[in-house]
């Protein structure tokens, strides 16, 4: 691709033609703010923050959708552009809650950010009408405020990136506001709770229901036994809401913070991972061998599960029935461990720490309560184990590392990946090719399926047979192969389908990242390349290979796919409205 030359404040770059002046700004070392903008998901040049100067032209531009041309000069920090921006701010605060003492964003917003940078307080610039909106707490995983939303539209991008497109700009003028159609609650919408909008949101307009409280009363209280599970990408997000570099293990610490927390057990869901596929790769060999309903698709992210039962109820009986490995957990602790430790189910609250608000609304799902009471009883997000984190006054960066309690702590790589796009299918390939070969096969990475793209294809011979896969991350890529699977195109066999783009790293319950960080830094794979590092140094790769959910099978479960397995470890689905 051609480049042209660019003067930036006096310096000269040289860019691809087609540039924006904001990336061309980044080049030249250059950070212009933004607040509406999303790399190639709301590029709409609305908020007015991104204004500079042109050498030549009588207006500002706006720099996120201004192309730059040979021998532009751009001017990025002169008194016109500050007051212009200043200004903007002021408007926005104009109609904008100022309660930011209280405010759970308060420290991490893009607003509050710009309004320290730029001189601006919470005074009263322009008085007049502002309206005041009841607060949407319909749902189980979000809390909506229109008071604190600026108009950005970047949730109503990120739910159309994630092709469901439940909220968008309704009224007109003064009046315009973020909603559902007819201004329903989104409890009456299909709304997945992927929780994209949340981790794309500058300000706390969009923020994922707190159940922290709920955690502390559980550990306080002397007749419960509190245990805290946490997911595999959970170890290499945590760092971030401590000021650690992006994809940071901190498996160690987390361990220790959760101790001093005062949780009774702290375990890890990587047991469950590996269980998961034990049972996940036995239904897809008995599928195969016996005939049964292909291609068949990965049950593990909530958000995608409630999609399908939105968007294609029809193609539910291609859902694997085994439940994620969160409620599996849930359940191995609510009967086998609690039989073990002599503990009744009813004393017993399981925490799990997720990177996914959708992990909220599975816990409350039907079906889910393996002991006779729920499985999972609370599912608190990265961002909501940090802030317990800073409330207990804990020094996460300085804490030493510990290791997770026993009998619930062996995990496998085959295990870690999970929280990466492709990791779960990698992982069920490792089992399914040592069972169907009986044998242990040395080459245990199936690069094909790797990698941060929305879609990825291959085939792998197996025992003599062609197994073709294929891994979507995303809703907007589901509903691509979900097409061919309805149109009987679809020639795979498997299927890995995760909600969120990139897979649980970049899930919508991880730390929000400023948009100058989501637009230049590839948050998945820098996360996701860590899980990968870990799963290769780990001494066992396969699910199998755990002696500990061995153990499970030997005293509790009989073998996988066995009828206690089913009654235990596997779930159902239910057919849900497109729109209600």
């Amino acid at each position: 691709m051609q480049n042209v030359t660019v003067k930036i404040n006096k310096a000269t770059v040289s860019v691809p033609a087609g540039s924006s002046i904001l990336e061309a700004a980044r080049v030249a070392g250059i950070e212009i703010p933004t607040l509406c903008f999303l790399k190639e998901i709301n590029e709409i040049g609305a908020c007015r923050i991104c204004m500079v100067e042109v050498k030549g032209l009588r207006n500002l531009v706006t720099a996120c959708v201004y192309p730059v041309s040979e021998g532009m000069e751009v001017f990025t920090n002169t008194e016109r552009v500050r007051r212009s921006r200043k200004l903007t701010l002021e408007l926005i605060l104009s109609t904008h809650d100022k309660k930011c003492l209280s405010c759970i964003r308060s420290g991490n917003c893009e607003l509050q950010h710009l309004c320290k940078e730029f001189g601006v307080d919470d005074e009263d610039y322009f008085k007049g009408e502002n309206i005041q909106y009841d607060f949407d707490d319909s749902v189980a995983h979000m809390i909506r405020d229109n008071n604190k939303c600026i108009l950005c539209r970047r949730c109503v991008a990120a739910c159309e990136a994630q092709h469901v497109a439940v909220i968008g700009a309704n009224a007109r003028g003064f009046d315009t506001h973020i909603s559902s159609a007819f201004d329903k609650d989104l409890a009456d919408v299909s709304c997945v709770s992927c929780g994209q909008c949340i981790v794309n949101c500058p300000t706390a307009a969009l923020v994922e229901k707190d159940d922290t409280a709920a955690a502390f009363a559980a550990i306080n209280d002397p007749s419960k036994y509190v245990i805290v599970h946490t997911a595999p990408s959970i170890r290499v997000t945590l760092g971030e809401s401590f000021g650690m570099h992006i994809g940071t293990n901190v498996q160690g610490k987390m361990v220790a913070a959760l101790r001093r927390l005062g949780f009774d057990k702290v375990f890890d869901t990587d047991l469950s991972a590996d269980l998961t596929i034990m049972e996940e790769a036995n239904e897809f060999i008995e599928r195969v061998q016996g005939g049964g309903v292909l291609p068949m698709i990965t049950s593990c992210s909530p958000g995608w599960i409630k999609y399908c039962e939105h968007y294609y109820p029809e193609q539910l009986r291609h859902l694997s029935t085994c439940k994620s490995p969160q409620q599996m957990f849930g359940a191995i602790c609510k009967t086998w461990y609690a039989k073990r430790m002599g503990l009744d189910p009813k004393d017993i609250v399981v925490v799990g720490i997720m990177p996914c608000t959708a992990k909220k609304f599975e816990a409350k799902r039907d079906n889910q309560n393996a002991s006779g009471y729920p499985d999972v009883d609370i599912a608190l997000t990265t961002r909501e184990l940090a802030r317990m984190i800073d409330t207990a006054g804990i020094h996460f960066p300085k804490l030493p590392d510990e290791e997770f309690d026993n009998p619930l702590a062996e995990s496998t790589g085959a295990a870690v990946i999970f929280g990466t796009t492709g990791g779960v299918m990698e992982a069920a390939l490792r089992t399914a090719a040592d069972t169907l070969t009986g044998k242990d096969l040395p080459d245990v990475e199936f690069k094909e399926v790797r990698g941060t793209q929305g879609i990825k294809e291959a085939t792998y011979n197996i025992a003599g047979m062609e197994v073709n896969v294929c891994v979507a991350s995303g809703l907007a890529n589901a509903h691509e192969i979900m097409e061919k699977v309805k149109n009987g195109t679809a020639n795979y066999h498997f299927i890995e389908i995760m909600a969120c783009p990139g897979g649980c790293v970049n899930g919508g319950g991880q730390p929000i990242q400023h948009a100058v960080v989501r637009n230049f830094r590839d948050l998945k794979k820098l996360r996701a390349a860590t899980l990968y590092e870990m799963d290769k140094n780990l001494p066992k790769r396969k699910s199998h290979q755990n002696e500990s959910t061995k153990r499970i099978y030997e005293e509790f479960l009989g073998s996988p796919g066995s009828h206690k397995a089913h009654e235990v470890l596997h779930t159902s689905y239910v057919r849900r409205p497109k729109y209600k």
